[in-house]
């Protein structure tokens, strides 16, 4: 994760304690952290009072020595999105009993079988960035459609740059999963005037009334008649790699793919060999690796806008998330269970 330029004015101290005396009580431990998330967790730790000692790591490394020396002596620990490799989580078990996850996904940055394997109770959180999310996956829409951050980019730059744009207002939207954040997307995308065909395993019938919305027997239908196709599907087993060049070339030349989801949802190298053909475009807030390299062919494509996976990290999100997180821990500490994964 990258902070943003805004975070980067905030001054914080490398460490920060809470009870630290305590040593009866048992440590909580913040590895690393980016500072929006930094001072939210701080005005929160007066809820580990008597409970707990805390350490926050108000740095970010992806280094593992760093890590599991930082998690060394605490039971709990609260993640903001570090790695957790099997090989790190063997590292620490034994003394960290439980980890609460910086959001929903916890399969793409903690080994899940392995947690379970060494006893290891992983908490995520729920919905407390649905709305974040899909407002992003509408901004994206009208990136590609009105281009504001190109053209405002090339007004800077100089000159007068001149530029045709499109609506999205009477087009076809595909909603691939309706689950929180794809009923969300839905709602903002009914207000704007988008037509809506959605699939999902288990479609609410009512809910798609209400959108005015029609229910695609397969997914592959919403592919080759949608003119945008958004992906809001959770990542499991049975979503991973679910997306492939099959489903890729139902889409009809000049139709954009969103994915504000998990890039793994789509098969390795599939986007980006359908994407070179350059009849069609697609605009993403994820990737696979994160970080993405530098020298990702990703990065070259002129039909593909990027952001770096950000669409969770508005203010009400993140303060969402922060009292999702507290709340596991402190649970998890009175002997409860709270958003409980594994």
């Amino acid at each position: 994760m990258i902070a943003a330029a805004s975070e980067c004015r905030v001054s914080l101290p490398p460490v920060i304690e809470y009870d630290a005396d305590r040593a009866d009580l048992p440590l909580v431990v913040v590895p690393v952290s980016i500072p929006s998330m930094t001072t939210l967790l701080r005005d929160r730790l007066d809820e580990f009072a008597g409970l707990a000692r805390v350490r926050i790591h108000t740095d970010w490394t992806d280094d593992e020595d760093v890590l599991a020396a930082r998690m060394s002596d605490a039971t709990v620990v609260m993640s903001t999105g570090f790695r957790a490799s099997a090989r790190l989580l063997e590292r620490i078990a034994g003394r960290v009993r439980c980890i609460t996850f910086c959001g929903t996904g916890a399969v793409s940055f903690i080994d899940l079988e392995a947690a379970r394997r060494l006893g290891i109770t992983i908490c995520n959180a729920v919905h407390y960035g649905d709305n974040a999310v899909a407002e992003h996956a509408i901004a994206l829409m009208f990136e590609h459609t009105h281009r504001v951050g190109e053209l405002n980019a090339r007004t800077h730059q100089g000159g007068w740059p001149g530029a045709d744009i499109t609506e999205l207002s009477g087009r076809t939207l595909g909603i691939i999963g309706l689950g929180g954040i794809g009923r969300r997307v839905s709602r903002l995308a009914h207000g704007i005037g988008l037509r809506l065909l959605v699939w999902d395993r288990h479609p609410d019938a009512a809910e798609l009334a209400a959108l005015n919305a029609e229910s695609a027997a397969t997914m592959d239908e919403v592919f080759s008649r949608a003119d945008i196709v958004s992906l809001h599907l959770a990542l499991n087993d049975a979503t991973r790699g679910i997306i492939g060049p099959a489903q890729l070339d139902l889409m009809r030349p000049g139709a954009l793919l969103v994915n504000t989801a998990r890039a793994e949802l789509i098969e390795p190298g599939a986007m980006l060999r359908r994407l070179s053909r350059g009849d069609i475009a697609a605009a993403i807030d994820v990737t696979a690796p994160e970080p993405l390299p530098d020298d990702d062919p990703l990065r070259t494509l002129p039909n593909l806008i990027i952001t770096p996976h950000v669409a969770w990290r508005s203010d009400r999100a993140l303060a969402a998330l922060v009292e999702q997180n507290v709340r596991s821990a402190v649970e998890f500490l009175k002997g409860g269970a709270y958003n409980v994964l594994v």
